[in-house]
């Protein structure tokens, strides 16, 4: 069980953040991301807008989201998940952060232009959009981590 224990963790902390802070043993760090979670999504109004993007409800999404509390999820959200993991024992590779980095980064970047980005005359609103923007989150962040593993084996 040891063997999978960062991956556990990584996963709770993606179903919440805190959860998996909480299943490392570290309980106060764990309740901070937990009420920086709860705070953060009464105030963005984050599951009245998830509930209204999955009925395809995008546009009162975008009205009921406030933007300068949702700014702050991502960051959250992935920093959590990234904590628990390495508290876990994983994440001792070169550079592993480098993917969750990003990932933040672009998932911000999608919130910032989720009430206005079209793609082929779709909005996507607050939710879908930085969902989405998962993906290159990960791609840039995984060819960032590999030039920093080569320009690092070249120097040394």
């Amino acid at each position: 069980m040891a063997r999978h224990k960062p991956t556990e963790a990584l996963l709770w902390s993606i179903a919440f953040p805190g959860f998996g802070q909480i299943i490392n043993g570290k309980y106060v760090k764990g309740l901070v991301f937990l009420i920086l979670e709860v705070l953060i999504n009464v105030k963005a109004h984050f599951n009245a807008i998830i509930i209204l993007s999955f009925h395809g409800e995008i546009e009162k999404s975008i009205a009921l989201a406030n933007y300068d509390w949702l700014m702050f999820y991502p960051c959250l959200y992935f920093f959590s998940m990234w904590d628990a993991f390495k508290d876990a024992g994983g994440g001792k590779k070169s550079y592993t952060s480098i993917i969750f980095v990003f990932t933040a980064y672009t998932v911000t970047v999608g919130t910032i232009y989720s009430s206005t980005f079209t793609l082929f005359g779709q909005l996507f609103g607050p939710i879908w959009l930085p969902i989405l923007s998962v993906i290159p989150g990960i791609a840039i962040g995984w060819a960032i981590k590999a030039l920093l593993i080569r320009f690092k084996n070249k120097v040394e």
